[in-house]
């Protein structure tokens, strides 16, 4: 109905990357070049995560987690703020029929409480809509910084300690990915950062120990599917070793 492409597998499918993680950054700053209030940038931005999000699934790609709104948002303009919190409700409004039709599954990191009434119902709605769906998840992390999900995962484990229900040696990094808000999905194999900032801002700080880094000086709105394809095929070509040696060093 929406005309979606179907994806074709080949054999260099098994290359693909199962899980891309995207900080979506640059959004204020292409308002600014256009001449337009900041929020046009994110409106704009909005309109992108649609292209990204139908190309990944085109793909045939698992998971795509876009940084959607972190812990440290709140410090921004209030009117930037109130923005930032109906767009979620705004954008699902009208890309949720197309999601639930192209079978993808939304899912959310972060924490949900502490948004508006208004964002977090339109939020929940979508998950429970497409919580059966098998394609593509779309995991937005809204709400949410990679310090304090350490922490409450932290915190559980000492409590488990304390309580006996848990030994202190037992603690590994599986059992830290275990109490994760991503337990369920795999690490990102990919870690795309838009705009031109190299840092992870708060981001999958754990989960990204071993993600394959890129960083473009594309502005978020501008961000095209051929430059995620071209950064796919460089993904292709990297060795990735998780600490070891490569076959010229062995």
């Amino acid at each position: 109905m929406f005309g979606w492409k179907k994806h074709k597998k080949t054999d260099s499918d098994k290359a693909l990357p199962e899980h891309i993680a995207i900080i979506m950054d640059g959004n204020g700053r292409y308002a600014k070049k256009k001449n337009k209030p900041r929020v046009h940038g994110h409106y704009e931005g909005m309109q992108n995560v649609k292209s990204i999000t139908r190309h990944a699934s085109d793909l045939g790609i698992k998971y795509l987690t876009l940084y959607a709104f972190s812990t440290e948002n709140w410090s921004r303009p209030k009117s930037e703020v109130s923005y930032l919190m109906k767009l979620p409700g705004d954008f699902l409004g009208t890309f949720l029929p197309e999601l639930i039709e192209k079978n993808v599954r939304i899912t959310t990191i972060g924490n949900l409480d502490g948004l508006p009434i208004h964002t977090t119902k339109a939020v929940r709605h979508a998950v429970e809509k497409t919580a059966h769906n098998t394609g593509l998840n779309l995991i937005f992390a809204l709400n949410y910084g990679g310090r304090d999900e350490l922490i409450q995962a932290f915190q559980v484990m000492a409590e488990q300690v304390s309580n006996g229900e848990l030994a202190a040696r037992e603690i590994t990094p599986e059992m830290v990915d275990s109490h994760l808000m991503t337990s369920s999905v795999p690490d990102p194999e990919m870690l795309i950062r838009t705009s031109g900032e190299y840092r992870l801002s708060n981001f999958l700080l754990w989960q990204s120990s071993y993600s394959e880094l890129f960083f473009t000086n594309t502005l978020w709105p501008e961000f095209t599917t051929d430059e995620l394809d071209h950064m796919i095929s460089q993904y292709r070509k990297r060795e990735r070793r998780f600490g070891g040696l490569n076959q010229e060093e062995e």
